[in-house]
């Protein structure tokens, strides 16, 4: 970690900060954020705001007086206005208070996405809690070892993750965020109870922090990292206090108040945590499925015509084979088709534009910096593998193993700064590395001459084939675009001859051109885009790839290599 704290860094940092937050002030009002309201609502969101600052619970404070009868929530328990969403989480945090939930405790919540998670994500703001997003996708061994050792006070969980806790579970209380059929609560267990009963039977008295002079803790929330290597770490999230947060997003990204959005990406990841909020404060109305399914996301997009989309690259590649032509639905709606999660192979990025015009935005991030850089539509046209920009108030570099900035042009480490970089892992000794106040987000790549970001991969990713540096991205984007190929991933083994080399992990389509892959056509293909070491030296054909609930690959789940020829798996 290198610092500088002579008088001259300090004052020109802060004039620099103070120059953002007035640029900033022109996005989010732009969008709707900030604006002209009566003062009734002025009085309201001065009062949230107060209390709660730019957290999600003081944002819905701030939606509700603005626009209470305003539709907040379509899921598939129906819908819900900002007034009412305001009034359940106002009942659960008072509940949960009832229930001796203090500030400084740990709240965890394991939830698809419906009204549960957003309710449990505002209480918790409103009493001073910490939040853990535990992640649904993760195994029972992976969710009770995280339980242990984030040492939960309180747990909402979906009635189809109960199994997951032993029968003698009793480290915390535990309620049911969501029932399958709330005739039937016979998953609720001797003890527990439901989160639709907490509601139900809350004090009428109100909670700490409801009085206009007081403000209770800015809890924290913790999201959980994606797990593809091993048990997830915790990431302590900071807590928003201004609007640039906001601003930086919607400064690359055309965002606009009161319209409906759907959120498919999972909201207890990083990018689906940040699309609940962004559309808490523009006051949209936020349609949820708790089960993703690209048949029925069309039909939402034909029924509720949302402006924006929020979703993660495999989603977005499963809407477009169930509807590869303009004219099978109806998408004029759409304005914003907002992306991160993972990178979007080139061919999808094509054919998403051809498909649905000039909305895709790719957000290049991650849990432990939030977001890094956004690709604009005219972006992805021109270089379609981009990661796009920095956008305002962020700041790029990129730098050697020394810590000193390459060339434009020269793959290097990337290291981010903004306003919500993560504030250390909840276990010790993990941290990433700091260099002037930017963390190393664990990718390389490098800055074009114009200013455009291009990931090569993961630093743990990168092998080195017969002396050659080699990324496994390279190939994998080659494959992607072959007639044939439905998805890929590409991975560095063991070779006895170059000492590592790459395994294709291959999908076939279900048509004549996948019937035709073949392992060595895959190797000639390659070899006519890209050097000889990122040919791969074996294939493996799959019916599917293992991805989490994100939709990356996790490698320890990818079979085995078998060895120097090509195999069909």
């Amino acid at each position: 970690m290198s610092t500088d704290s002579t008088p001259a860094p300090r004052i020109r940092d802060r004039v620099r900060g103070a120059s953002e937050m007035v640029r900033g002030l022109g996005p989010v009002t732009r969008a709707g954020v900030l604006g002209s309201m009566g003062p009734g609502a002025l009085g309201k969101a001065a009062h949230s705001l107060y209390r709660w600052d730019f957290l999600p619970s003081g944002l819905l404070g701030i939606a509700a007086g603005r626009d209470p009868h305003h539709t907040a929530i379509i899921d598939d328990g129906g819908s819900m206005t900002y007034e009412h969403f305001n009034e359940r989480a106002n009942q659960l945090a008072r509940a949960l208070r009832h229930g001796n939930i203090r500030p400084r405790d740990r709240i965890g919540v394991l939830s698809r996405n419906h009204r549960g998670f957003l309710l449990a994500l505002c209480a918790h703001g409103r009493l001073g809690t910490d939040l853990v997003l535990l992640n649904p996708g993760a195994s029972a061994e992976q969710t009770n070892a995280v339980i242990r050792e984030q040492k939960l006070d309180f747990l909402f969980i979906d009635e189809e993750f109960t199994h997951i806790l032993p029968e003698d579970f009793d480290q915390c209380p535990v309620a049911v965020s969501w029932l399958e059929d709330y005739e039937d609560t016979s998953c609720v267990r001797e003890g527990w109870t439901s989160m639709r009963d907490m509601i139900r039977t809350a004090p009428p008295e109100d909670f700490p922090g409801a009085a206009l002079l007081r403000r209770p803790r800015r809890g924290r929330v913790i999201i959980l990292t994606s797990g593809t290597t091993g048990t997830p770490k915790g990431a302590k999230r900071p807590e928003p206090r201004s609007w640039m947060p906001a601003s930086s997003i919607m400064s690359a990204i055309p965002l606009r108040q009161r319209r409906p959005a759907y959120l498919a990406a999972p909201l207890f990841h990083t990018w689906g945590f940040a699309t609940a909020q962004l559309s808490i404060a523009l006051r949209s109305t936020m349609i949820l499925r708790r089960h993703f399914d690209p048949e029925d996301s069309l039909r939402i997009i034909e029924a509720h015509h949302p402006h924006t989309v929020f979703l993660v690259p495999t989603m977005l590649q499963r809407m477009l084979e169930a509807a590869p032509e303009k004219q099978d639905v109806d998408s004029s709606s759409l304005q914003v088709i907002a992306s991160c999660g993972s990178a979007i192979p080139k061919h999808i990025v094509e054919r998403t534009l051809d498909r649905f015009g000039p909305v895709l935005y790719n957000q290049y991030g991650s849990t432990e910096v939030s977001w890094a850089t956004i690709a604009g539509p005219e972006d992805l046209a021109a270089e379609p593998t981009t990661a796009g920009r920095p956008p305002l108030g962020t700041r790029l570099s990129i730098r050697d193993e020394e810590g000193e900035e390459v060339p434009a042009g020269e793959v290097g480490r990337i290291f981010i700064g903004n306003s919500m970089l993560y504030e250390g892992y909840t276990r010790p000794g993990a941290d990433k590395e700091i260099i002037d106040g930017m963390v190393c987000t664990g990718d390389l790549g490098y800055i074009d001459e114009a200013g455009l970001l291009y990931v090569s991969g993961r630093e743990d990713d990168m092998i080195v084939s017969g002396g050659e540096n080699v990324f496994p991205r390279e190939t994998e984007d080659v494959l992607s675009g072959l007639d044939g190929v439905r998805e890929c991933a590409v991975v560095g083994a063991e070779d006895a001859r170059f000492g590592q080399a790459l395994v294709a992990y291959v999908v076939r389509t279900d048509d004549e051109a996948g019937a035709a892959l073949t392992h060595e056509g895959l190797r000639e293909y390659v070899k006519t885009k890209l050097t000889r070491y990122n040919v791969p030296r074996e294939t493996i054909f799959l019916d599917e790839l293992p991805r989490n609930a994100v939709g990356k690959v996790v490698p320890r789940m990818l079979p085995e290599p078998a060895g120097s020829a090509g195999t069909a798996a």
